[in-house]
């Protein structure tokens, strides 16, 4: 859809023009994972598969949000109404974002908004924070708010932890407003330290398929919180701060002071991720894309026995893929449904598609390549 189109639609909707059209993109991480409120690191990047919103401002502070993917119409939200946990259905994510840009003080009145996507909804690849960060950015520059790319994702992961109330880590939205075009975003989350890295997968002969196993989930599920309170339970364990704190080479150590299994089994996997996170960027940085697909596999072992967030289509898709010819595959997003990513020869992209298709009927197979964060278009 072009923004003239998103444009007729906004009209449609609202019978008047909008003032600006934005997007923003869902985000495929490439590895580290559940690391991102552990204060480690993560290596997203964005797709091409966007959020768009077209929009104008209103003076009588009233948020109208109308969707084309969402059947009911219009959903009107008088801004002063809006408080925590006050639940809109999925009117509930911008709802959060303007709540959450006025809570911080900045002078944001009411809206009309449309939106487009061609993110999958729960697939594991972002949906709600391309939402998020097509909302804020729209807003803030339609109010003459500057807010630094940075400043917008935390705000717009204020709003889902606070607002919505999931308990996400900051590399969604950050990947969805920073990232750039061809490279992946090495992300510090801990001072928030962020470097772009090359990622030209066709000049080495490579391409990553998503795989939407259209299972789906919600972060905001007790799964995902619980895993979270672990990771902090094992911290406070270890007298630490925050899983971060154990470096790779004390892990032994580390599991040996653990109490039980389940502690063992946080730990392991997010010291050990952060250490994959540094080995395919050192890779990526050397030129061997290639060399990165052991490294995926390794990962969605780690999620799938320690972590535990696979299932039981995410494993098949796993083992399908590479058993066709992928050099490595793994689940990405926060698990219990959604997408795997499977790292491919392109002359083997035939017959490993054909094997997924057959392996999992339901599912959508596509190549992605690192595209452009949020910005206006129009």
């Amino acid at each position: 859809m072009t923004a003239d189109d998103l444009a007729i639609a906004f009209k449609d909707a609202f019978g008047r023009s909008p003032e600006g059209c934005w997007e923003a993109p869902g985000r495929v991480n490439l590895i580290g994972e559940h690391t991102d409120y552990n204060d480690g690191l993560v290596l997203p990047f964005a797709l091409d598969r966007t959020t768009r919103a077209a929009v104008a401002r209103r003076d009588d502070g009233v948020l109208r949000v109308h969707s084309a993917a969402m059947a009911g119409g219009i959903v009107e939200l008088p801004a002063a109404d809006l408080a925590p946990g006050r639940d809109a259905g999925w009117a509930t994510y911008p709802a959060a974002v303007l709540w959450t840009l006025r809570e911080a003080g900045h002078g944001i009145g009411g809206a009309d908004i449309h939106y487009d996507s061609t993110v999958p909804v729960g697939g594991g690849l972002s949906s709600s924070a391309a939402l998020q960060v097509a909302t804020a950015l729209a807003l803030t520059e339609l109010y003459g708010v500057t807010l630094g790319r940075q400043e917008l994702a935390l705000l717009c992961q204020r709003s889902e932890n606070v607002y919505v109330g999931a308990p996400v880590g900051v590399m969604d939205q950050t990947a969805s407003a920073c990232c750039t075009e061809g490279h992946v975003l090495h992300l510090d989350v801990r001072g928030l330290a962020a470097r772009q890295v090359p990622l030209d997968l066709a000049g080495a002969g490579l391409a990553l398929l998503v795989v939407d196993t259209r299972v789906k989930h919600s972060h905001a599920d007790g799964e995902y919180a619980s895993r979270r309170a672990g990771c902090e339970e094992a911290a406070a364990a270890l007298g630490l701060g925050s899983l971060r704190d154990v470096p790779y080479e004390g892990l032994d150590a580390a599991l040996a002071a653990l109490p039980d299994d389940r502690l063992r089994r946080l730990t392991r996997h997010v010291v050990t991720e952060n250490q994959r996170v540094e080995r395919v960027t050192s890779l990526l940085l050397a030129g061997d894309a290639a060399g990165v697909g052991p490294e995926l596999s390794s990962g969605h072992a780690s999620l799938r026995d320690d972590f535990r967030v696979s299932c039981p289509e995410l494993d098949l898709a796993v083992e399908t893929a590479v058993a066709a010819g992928a050099l490595g595959a793994r689940m990405t997003g926060g698990g219990f449904g959604g997408s795997a990513i499977a790292l491919t020869p392109v002359a083997a992209v035939p017959a490993v598609s054909a094997a997924l298709a057959s392996a999992l009927p339901a599912a959508h197979v596509f190549p992605v390549a690192p595209a452009p964060g949020a910005h206006r278009l129009a």
